[in-house]
């Protein structure tokens, strides 16, 4: 029932600041009788490709937290919170960020995630999992993967990447809805569009979604690559490659990550073949040799 309520929220969202941009904008509908509007076309795509995935950004910490059921740590009730928020405290110094807040979430899977609107307002948070099985310096290791994530900016990077794939998918599926439309239509139905541009911009905008989508999972693994290049540095190597090497091991747990979610973990199982190239990470063993050959 929550992930209905953030899906619902967020696509209110966008829709509600969507409008009142182009209102602002005073963008013309793109479609009239002599046919596209392509500059009000492109404005409309980004606006409402942007909206999207800037929205997401702004409410990440707040959906991460009630999707994963974080518990954020604010005073420590132990020892072992204490030296999480020591450890994070730590490493946000040496990367040169403000400290994030600090949470666990209830998984048996060995995860973590950082997530947030920008780097001095960050969420960093490990699972129950991990806590458990995972020692000191491993997981002191995530955590300095995590920071780095944040201090690179990849939340926000990411944001940006998918809001351009989000405007050229909208944008090139009306185009070629137009285009079908008009061939399909005869001279003489007049001005405007028929069923057929919907039907076939709902379809393309599927097509290269799909399409699309393996450019935004591309740069998510190599932000993984970058993280892990980081958690070498802000902790160590050997502690890096050793937590890779124990998510590893730990693969035939069943992921509980929610699927929003999926690409702000540091873990995720693997796919195979074509899947391969939808998949927000790198396999473990190229990871681990990555680190290795450092």
């Amino acid at each position: 029932m929550m992930r209905i309520i953030l899906f619902l929220a967020t696509n209110m969202a966008v829709l509600l600041v969507a409008s009142v941009t182009l209102n602002i904008l005073g963008v013309e509908h793109y479609l009239s009788g002599t046919g596209l509007n392509l500059t009000s076309l492109l404005i409309f795509c980004a606006v409402f490709g942007f909206a999207g995935s800037i929205i997401s950004l702004l409410m990440s910490k707040w959906m991460a937290k009630r999707s994963t059921g974080t518990q954020l740590i604010e005073q420590p009730r132990s020892e072992e919170e204490r030296w999480l928020l020591e450890t994070v405290a730590e490493l946000s110094e040496k990367a040169g960020i403000k400290m994030p807040e600090v949470g666990v979430f209830p998984a048996q899977q060995a995860n973590a995630f950082a997530t947030g609107w920008n780097r001095n307002d960050a969420l960093v948070a490990v699972s129950s999992g991990l806590m458990q099985r995972f020692r000191p310096e491993e997981i002191r290791a995530v955590l300095a993967h995590e920071i780095g994530h944040v201090a690179n900016g990849d939340m926000v990077t990411l944001a940006l990447v998918q809001g351009v794939v989000n405007t050229f998918v909208m944008f090139f599926a009306r185009i070629a809805g137009y285009a079908v439309d008009s061939f399909l239509r005869r001279d003489e139905e007049g001005g405007g569009v028929g069923i057929g541009f919907y039907i076939t911009t709902f379809i393309f905008e599927i097509i290269f979604g799909i399409l699309a989508s393996t450019i935004v999972a591309w740069f998510s693994r190599r932000r993984e690559y970058r993280a892990d290049e980081a958690g070498a540095t802000l902790a160590n190597p050997h502690a890096m490659i050793g937590a890779l090497q124990r998510l590893k091991a730990e693969s035939g747990i069943p992921d509980q990550m929610p699927a929003q979610m999926t690409a702000f973990g540091i873990n995720s199982h693997l796919k195979q073949g074509l899947m391969a190239l939808f998949a927000s990470h790198p396999p473990l063993d190229d990871r681990i040799a990555a680190l290795k050959q450092r």
